[in-house]
């Protein structure tokens, strides 16, 4: 009979551990779904239509990389930065993740950017 019971113990334990177990996964799916929300850039209205003025394309691939790069400066303090592309440069606040401005590049020659405190050459 205590041979049982230690299988029952055994067993019981074991579900404990599986539970136990279970919740640091769940723990890691939120920290997953945490930075995967902050990666996501938003467009302030002044910035989608300078985009759209300017007839700025933009793919997927080259949003999902500036994402990426946002999310690293952010981890280095930068706050607003200069995020210069082949065809665009854009003004991104890290802290919330939004594009600010937009401006192709041959206008953002004649620009002086203040109020940045990092830059992003993605050539």
């Amino acid at each position: 009979m205590s041979l049982q019971i230690n299988n029952i113990n055994h067993f019981q334990s074991g579900q404990q551990i599986q539970k136990q177990i279970s919740k640091p996964n769940k723990f890691k799916e939120y920290l997953t779904n945490e930075i995967n929300e902050k990666l996501h850039l938003k467009i302030s209205k002044h910035a989608h239509e300078r985009l759209s003025q300017r007839h700025i394309t933009i793919s997927e691939t080259e949003w999902s990389h500036i994402e990426n790069k946002i999310y690293e400066a952010s981890q280095l303090g930068v706050k607003d930065s200069l995020v210069l592309l082949n065809e665009a440069a854009l003004i991104i606040n890290t802290q919330n993740n939004t594009v600010i401005t937009a401006m192709d590049r041959k206008e953002a020659k004649t620009q002086i950017f203040t109020n940045i405190n990092g830059t992003i050459i993605m050539d």
